[in-house]
């Protein structure tokens, strides 16, 4: 039995919450590399491996015949048509580093559909918080249950971008050649280290759109919900390098942030 779309974002946000107090109690310990992936730059810490056993021991609890997808583990299949996608800490590097920016991020997929999603900035404890429609209850997106939407429309010479980079060097290198050729068309750019709490800023209107090459199916889906019911618009196409980029923005102008996008060399 799958459960509600409020049903099963309530339990992503109990299981959230406890994983981001996890994580801030490690961060106020040292904190180490454990491993790396795929690159020397793409680090796992403990902290990483700890946060996703302790939400996968909390979905499980609630719901044993769901399935998993997560960054740091192995994948378990569904028999109850639902399956979660969980980014432990989304944001690794600034967790390293002892910068501010990072999350924890928990979507539900039901028969290969996002319907809830959870995003929770770890040390700004921020809750956001999506799912689709349940019954006489709407597409609901909201900020510590406050409705959210995006931005109003505005030129794109006024328009404030997010971005990340690739851990892959070579790719790194034609982002930031496309990342040059944007700069003088949009008000600025900013590179602050989570796809999740970046799509979230486009959801509530902190941001006018993203664009990031080499972002995985955790680093979104649950932003990427929350981000769509408040107003804006996704695409992941292949990118310049031929990875999957992530293309958001406010549904009212995103044809032509599409366009820039493509233009610039993304």
């Amino acid at each position: 039995m799958s459960g509600s779309h409020r049903e099963l974002a309530d339990l992503a946000l109990a299981a959230a919450r406890s994983a981001a107090e996890l994580v801030r109690e490690r961060a106020r310990g040292e904190v180490t590399v454990a491993a790396t992936k795929s690159s020397d730059v793409d680090v796992v810490t403990e902290a990483d491996r700890a946060s996703e056993a302790l939400i996968r021991a909390h979905l499980r609890a609630a719901r044993p015949e769901d399935g998993f997808l997560g960054e740091e583990g192995a994948d378990v299949a569904s028999t109850s048509g639902v399956r979660w996608i969980v980014d432990p800490i989304d944001g690794t590097v600034n967790f390293l580093y002892g910068i501010p920016q990072y999350a924890v991020s928990i979507a539900a997929e039901v028969d290969g559909v996002v319907v809830a999603g959870v995003v929770v900035d770890v040390q700004g404890r921020t809750e956001y918080v999506g799912h689709l429609a349940d019954g006489a209850e709407p597409d609901t997106a909201t900020r510590d249950g406050a409705p959210i939407s995006v931005r109003g429309p505005a030129p794109m010479a006024q328009r404030l971008i997010g971005t990340g980079f690739s851990y892959d060097r070579e790719v790194r290198v034609l982002q930031a050649q496309a990342v040059t050729r944007l700069l003088p068309l949009v008000r600025d750019v900013r590179r602050l280290g989570s796809c999740a709490l970046d799509l979230c800023f486009v959801a509530e209107g902190r941001l006018d759109g993203y664009v990031e090459e080499g972002v995985n199916l955790w680093d979104h889906a649950a932003a990427g919900l929350i981000a769509r019911i408040a107003g804006a618009r996704t695409e992941l196409i292949g990118g310049v390098g031929g990875l999957d980029l992530m293309v958001c923005g406010p549904a009212h102008g995103f044809d032509e942030l599409m366009a820039l996008v493509r233009t610039v060399g993304f």
